[in-house]
């Protein structure tokens, strides 16, 4: 077992009221496997994220990666934003490296090949300023992966970017998951994205957050968008979506 989730609450107090942000919430993803998570807005879903990497321990529950509790941020928790938050001072390949001293031949074989699996050959002097959104995600991507972490945790990271870049940075880490074989979790509002990506879908309701349903994906990578079974999970996740009066969700687009 890759990771164990049991949050049985998480709440915020705003001003004197106990505002629950998550209930009841048990997931069990297996080694290997690519969970995306989507819901409406509010429904607790980057907040579920950060638990299970360790930057929220304000909660009742638990988290286990392999056995191991989690407590604390941790490098087996590998943790992408949807903003790359990457030095602008400091080109692709010293970004990836971050910490790590590019001068160890070890580092520098491991930089290298991270930079080849993101598809950044040829622009590891660049800094932050002369490459793409796209390309800015992809040097966060590989940070994130450069220390081997158990699971790879995206909080959302191309939602800012455009359908066409949003569609090729999809394929590179399906091509990333494919190669690393590491288990990865993604939040996301955008329900074609969690089918194209997903060996599961967990679809979470809100108020409080709650686990509506998961839905095991069985299609083959890479996977069209227009083939029936697509547009057949596609309807279910609609479903599941209707049965909760959420809106936003009409066209497949997030809110």
């Amino acid at each position: 077992m890759a990771v164990q989730i049991q949050v049985d609450e998480k709440a915020f107090q705003i001003d004197t009221t106990k505002k629950v942000v998550l209930d009841g919430i048990e997931l069990k993803i297996e080694e290997g496997d690519f969970l995306t998570i989507i819901g409406p807005s509010g429904c607790g879903k980057s907040t579920l994220l950060k638990i299970i990497a360790g930057l929220d321990t304000e909660y009742r529950g638990s988290i286990e990666i392999n056995g191991r509790n989690v407590t604390k941020p941790a490098i087996s928790q590998g943790f992408v934003f949807q903003e790359h938050r990457l030095f602008p001072w400091m080109t692709v390949e010293k970004n990836i490296a971050a910490d790590l001293n590019l001068k160890d031949p070890t580092v520098r074989k491991k930089v290298d090949e991270m930079i080849e699996i993101v598809r950044l050959k040829g622009y590891e002097k660049a800094y932050p300023s002369e490459i793409s959104g796209g390309m800015s995600q992809r040097v966060a991507i590989a940070r994130a992966l450069i220390r081997d972490p158990e699971v790879l945790l995206l909080d959302e990271p191309f939602g800012a970017l455009d359908a066409f870049t949003r569609k090729h940075l999809q394929d590179v880490l399906i091509d990333i998951w494919q190669k690393k074989k590491i288990t990865m979790v993604l939040v996301t509002h955008d329900i074609d994205e969690s089918i194209s990506l997903g060996t599961d879908i967990a679809i979470l309701r809100s108020n409080p957050g709650q686990l509506q349903k998961l839905i095991h994906v069985e299609l083959a990578y890479p996977r069209n968008r227009t083939n029936p079974s697509f547009q057949y999970i596609r309807q279910q996740v609609l479903q599941e979506f209707e049965k909760t009066d959420t809106v936003g969700y009409k066209d497949g687009e997030g809110i």
